[in-house]
């Protein structure tokens, strides 16, 4: 949605295929490298102004943007007269946060759909939102089908209404949910998410080099993805279409012959039965709590006391490794530096145990793949290939769907585990 030049893209896209009748879009993102996303600078605007700061030349860079577009695509929209009372609006105070946030999405479905020759709806007209910022979902799909006639209609994403008439925004990357939820309210057929990149990428593209994109994934399998470090969606995105069984296509605007990465509860024929690993991914930075007391196996309780103390912290844990007489929680080393040794304390008061022990600069690396289970052998051989390397693995852990491999390694390691487990058993 960046400039003129997309617009016309999407346009295409859309006439490709005339099942393509609801469209979700976002605010203009970069055109080059070192230029703004309109989202930073509505939220930088607003800033400005909250301080008394003139933002004169901010919210003149928006207006601008815009205008280009609308211009180049010889659109008969009024953008100055919109453009002049949200400014007042912006100098008066009078506006939130979040409205002047969304501002970015409205503005691209009003050029979208004048380009295209659509209906404009207001997301604020449909999508509603609780008190605790949640979407009441039944409300809001009941209120958009009201308003889809069987035409076309673009839609700005990000954003809704709250019980007492304010903007609310999803969290930044929202534009997705919006779309997910069209979707689950019009019982589509599918959920294109088009985007920048052609699908899911097997690794992080800046640790392997040109990975091979996902061609199918479950939903289950996305979400391990993802809780494990993969940047793929917004996670409130899964959802609503989840819930309808509504397949998800991620595509690439750039590239609309590339058929992206399909997304589905499960897959009765598997388009390539020779790969096991879905994708691998990970995120540095990890703290292990290890504690270990005789008989802990026959004592009731000494895993919810180590829990508790946490929980008192609010702190979440993300995986519990254990064995007999022993157990290790991985956390965070962010959320746990602060308070590290005062949680030590209380769980030696709490659990008395015989050891306890800290270990950081902990990556965690998670082998994600759902056929994984029907391969026996797949964990030695994975652990082989990383002793092969001489990576030293700090913890382990499985699940019994057999739907991840989760092992710790150095934080210093952590790019050559993924590099060796990519071109070893994806290559």
């Amino acid at each position: 949605m960046a400039d003129a030049g997309q617009y016309r893209k999407i346009r295409d896209i859309l006439l490709s295929d005339p099942e393509r009748r609801v469209v979700i879009v976002s605010a203009a993102g970069k055109r080059f490298k070192n230029d703004h996303k309109i989202t930073d600078l509505l939220y930088l605007c607003h800033a400005h102004s909250q301080y008394g700061v003139a933002c004169d030349h901010v919210f003149e860079m928006i207006a601008s943007r815009y205008r280009e577009i609308r211009d180049e695509l010889q659109l008969d929209v009024d953008l100055e007269t919109e453009f002049a009372n949200l400014k007042k609006r912006v100098d008066a105070k009078a506006v939130t946060q979040d409205e002047l946030a969304s501002r970015g999405e409205y503005f691209s479905a009003k050029l979208m759909a004048a380009y295209l020759g659509f209906q404009f709806i207001d997301a604020a007209d449909w999508v509603k939102f609780n008190f605790d910022g949640t979407v009441d979902q039944e409300s809001s799909y009941e209120a958009l089908r009201a308003q889809v006639q069987g035409i076309g209609v673009v839609i700005p994403g990000f954003y809704g209404m709250m019980p007492d008439g304010h903007i609310r925004t999803f969290t930044r990357g929202g534009s997705d949910i919006t779309g997910a939820l069209a979707a689950a309210a019009l019982d589509a057929e599918v959920y294109e998410n088009w985007t920048d990149v052609s699908g899911i990428l097997m690794a992080d593209p800046r640790i392997v080099d040109d990975p091979q994109t996902i061609p199918e994934v479950t939903y289950d399998e996305l979400r391990e993805l993802s809780y494990s470090g993969a940047q793929v969606l917004h996670e409130g995105t899964i959802f609503p279409v989840r819930e309808k069984n509504i397949p998800l296509n991620i595509r690439n605007t750039n590239d609309p012959d590339h058929p992206g990465t399909m997304i589905r509860e499960h897959f009765d024929v598997d388009t390539d039965p020779s790969r096991f690993l879905t994708g691998i991914t990970g995120k540095k930075d990890f703290t292990i709590i290890s504690l270990s007391k005789r008989g802990m196996s026959n004592q009731v309780g000494v895993l919810r006391r180590v829990l508790t103390v946490l929980e008192r912290h609010n702190i979440s844990v993300d995986y519990v490794p254990n064995g007999i007489d022993n157990v290790s929680v991985v956390l965070p080393t962010e959320a746990v530096a602060s308070s590290l040794y005062t949680i030590l304390g209380e769980i030696q008061k709490e659990v008395e145990p015989d050891t306890l022990d800290v270990h950081d600069q902990i990556a965690v690396v998670a082998a994600v793949g759902r056929k994984m289970a029907f391969r026996p052998g797949i964990s030695g051989k994975i652990f082989a290939t990383l002793g092969e390397a001489g990576i030293n693995i700090r913890m382990i852990n499985q699940g019994p769907d057999e739907l991840n491999i989760i092992f710790g390694v150095e934080n210093r390691d952590f790019r050559d585990a993924i590099r060796v487990l990519y071109n070893s058993f994806v290559k």
